[in-house]
């Protein structure tokens, strides 16, 4: 019996020692400990020491909990019919221990006020970018004029200017999803029929990753967003050019793969340039506008694809993320092919209205394809 009860002690103290060692990770690229820009960086000066608190009241309560079980256990040759000491009545000790946590309470709350004030006080530099989920992607809308147009729509990369704060008014197409940059800022659910506002600031140029929150449907887990901040004059660029449309391959496979993309992709995807007036009248779009399925117009300057759950671009130094300056490099043929091959298989979608479907392709247009997207850059 002795050595059972020793083993169930080390067991009970080993448990909590393994969950909270497989909570650690050295690049964790999600780790809402490490911001990268002020707003981040203004609740992570709130969440210190709000923790510190929680965590001293926890060590007080558990441990003044477990003093008291074993300093007051009833033992076997005890009086059953007496009655440990009560506390009842005890008026100093009563109000104490409802004051304290009063106390407790009110300075958390002055401090979490304080920080929601200063980071809604922060305005945008100029920049506003529509955010809107769907299953299973991230669609985002670009107004570059401000004439209150969308000037064109891109998916799975947001990109923003670094060091500036940028505007986001997010919503959904369908159910429920929650936008997450745990490295820039807060949740922030996204609601069908409703707009919610939140800021991004990086710091620094990178490419920071997040993950829908709300549970959405069977790839939840495969819905997921990055951030891309480039230097202003490279940001200025790269809207430039996601403005133009796509140029039309004339020769190879790639030429091939064009058509091959007009005849079988227009009923969902829009690639401007190239399949225009065949998406005007098969798709479902506004203005040639793409909705039920990504933009692809300029897809070869992502760095990922399918929800971003898959880089588009190898990953070359290793870091699990495909940076700025890895996109256009060595592209990800293995994954790209698969996805054609197979969507549903790399992607699990129900109800398939939702995914892409398996379009049953041979291996030759999987090459034409794969050649043709990687012209659209």
């Amino acid at each position: 019996m002795p050595r059972r009860r020793t083993a169930r002690r080390l067991l009970a103290l080993a448990l909590p020692l393994i969950l909270l060692l497989s909570a650690c990770a050295s690049d964790a690229p999600q780790d809402t400990l490490e911001p990268k820009g002020p707003i981040a960086r203004d609740i992570d000066n709130l969440v210190n020491p709000v923790f510190l608190v929680a965590a001293a009241v926890f060590v007080f309560v558990e441990f003044g909990v477990l003093y008291l079980v074993f300093r007051f256990r009833r033992r076997h040759q005890d009086n059953d019919s007496e009655l440990p000491t009560q506390t009842h009545g005890n008026t100093k000790l009563e109000i104490g221990w409802t004051v304290l946590p009063a106390v407790i309470l009110a300075v958390v709350a002055v401090g979490t006020v304080s920080t929601l004030f200063q980071i809604e006080d922060r305005e945008s530099d100029g920049l506003t970018v529509q955010v809107t989920g769907h299953q299973w992607w991230w669609s985002f809308d670009y107004d570059t004029d401000g004439d209150g147009e969308v000037d064109f729509r891109t998916a799975n990369d947001m990109v923003i200017p670094a060091g500036q704060n940028v505007e986001l008014e997010i919503t959904s197409a369908d159910v429920i999803h929650s936008f997450w940059i745990p490295s820039l800022n807060g949740k922030k659910d996204a609601v069908p029929g409703r707009i919610t506002t939140l800021t991004l600031n990086a710091d620094e140029p990178g490419t920071y990753v997040g993950q829908c929150t709300e549970f959405c449907g069977l790839s939840h887990a495969y819905m997921r967003q990055r951030v891309v901040a480039l230097p202003e004059d490279e940001f200025e660029q790269w809207l430039a050019d996601q403005a133009e449309p796509a140029e039309m391959p004339t020769e190879g496979d790639a030429a091939l793969g064009a058509e091959l993309f007009a005849t079988q992709c227009s009923r969902c995807h829009l690639a401007r340039g190239i399949n225009d007036e065949q998406y005007e009248e098969e798709g479902s779009g506004d203005d040639l506008i793409a909705g039920e399925a990504p933009d692809l117009t300029h897809f070869a300057s992502r760095g990922a694809f399918a929800g971003a759950t898959f880089d588009l671009w190898n990953d070359l130094d290793g870091d699990d993320i495909v940076e700025a300056d890895e996109i256009g490099v060595e592209l990800n043929r293995a994954d790209l092919e698969a996805w054609l091959r197979d969507p549903p298989g790399e992607k699990p979608m129900a109800p398939e209205s939702r995914g892409m479907p398996n379009l049953e392709l041979q291996e030759e247009q999987i090459d034409q394809l794969v050649a043709f997207l990687e012209t659209l850059d």
